[in-house]
Formats: structure tokens, sequence, C-alpha cells
């Protein structure tokens, strides 16, 4: 029977010269992450979830990796935009999602252009598309789509902002402010 490996990667296998443990520190980290899993929250209640003013706007953070909460994959937060302003404008590798709670406007989009040869190569468009909307519509914003938020009318708009850390894990954890808000 033939072998993939050859004479001499058999005899360093089984020389035994350089060792690692990757397989038992992993196996390490499984067991405290379960223990630790243990202890987060199932129930977020809203005192327990913080405001902050961000170059984005104003932002109430329902989900967030750093709450310490079971859910491991999406960072979730409710920004509020008052009257005739918008929200900063940004680009990251992950999709976003939106469902808008409170009020209405719309955003722009600037949708990306990439080539992949020796490196990645982005372009954007220098015209944005525009998309309006209103309480209970869902917006949908591609990956490193550049994007910004504007609220219309005379009340405040809030929305349900939803984005996958799955992306940033995997190491595209590519985020950039363009501009920030504008109150």
């Amino acid at each position: 029977m033939s072998s993939i490996v050859d004479s001499t990667e058999r005899a360093r296998a089984h020389a035994e010269t350089r060792q690692a443990d990757f397989y038992a520190q992993a196996l390490e980290a499984s067991t405290r992450f379960r223990d630790e899993y243990e202890g987060r929250l199932n129930v977020v209640k809203a005192a327990q979830m913080p405001f902050e003013r961000s170059p984005d706007g104003l932002i109430k953070h329902i989900i967030h990796e750093g709450m310490n909460t079971k859910e491991c994959c999406l960072d979730i937060y409710m920004q509020f935009l008052p009257p005739g302003k918008a929200s900063g404008r940004h680009r990251h590798l992950t999709e976003e999602i939106f469902f808008v709670v409170e009020g209405s406007g719309y955003d722009l989009h600037w949708d990306v252009k990439f080539d992949c040869k020796d490196t990645i190569e982005f372009e954007w468009e220098t015209e944005p598309k525009k998309f309006e909307w209103t309480v209970g519509d869902f917006v949908y914003i591609p990956p490193y789509c550049e994007h910004q938020h504007f609220s219309v009318g005379s009340s405040e708009a809030r929305i349900v902002v939803m984005n996958s850390r799955i992306v940033k894990a995997m190491g595209f954890d590519w985020f950039e402010q363009l501009e920030n808000c504008d109150y």
C-alpha cells in the first residue's frame, strides 16, 4: 500500500523532537468555556442593557459580547435617531439587518465592488442607493457596504440593529467609522 507521507516526514513524526499540546489546550479551553457558560445570562433585563454615546450615535446594547450572555453569535442594539439627524457613516465586513421600532427615515448605502487579485481590492460606489423605511420595516445591509441612517419627521426614530460576530471570529474584524453622527 502506498502512502502520501514520505519516509522523512514519517521519521520526524515518530522521533518526537518538536512537540505541541494544542489539542490538549483546546480540550482544556472547552472545559473552562462550558463551566463559565453556565453562569451566563439567559435573560437580559432592560436595566442590564447599557447605553453608549458612540461615534454612530446613541445606542442601547441589548446583546453584546461584553455582557456575559449565552448568546455567542449576535450583537444587537437599539439605535436612537433624533428627528432630522443622521447616524454616523460606517462599514463592516458582516451583513447587518435592522427592524424599525419607531419613527421613519431612510438609509443611504454605498455598495462595494471588489476584486481578488494578489490582494483584495475594494472600491465603493460614489452615488449611494436610498432606501426609505418606517415602523415595522426590516432593512438589509450587505457586507462591507458603507451605510448611514437618517431620521425624518417630527419624532425620534428607533431601530433595532443586529450584526453577526462570526465573521469577526474568523479573522475579518474589518470595521471602519467613516463619519461621526451629527448629534
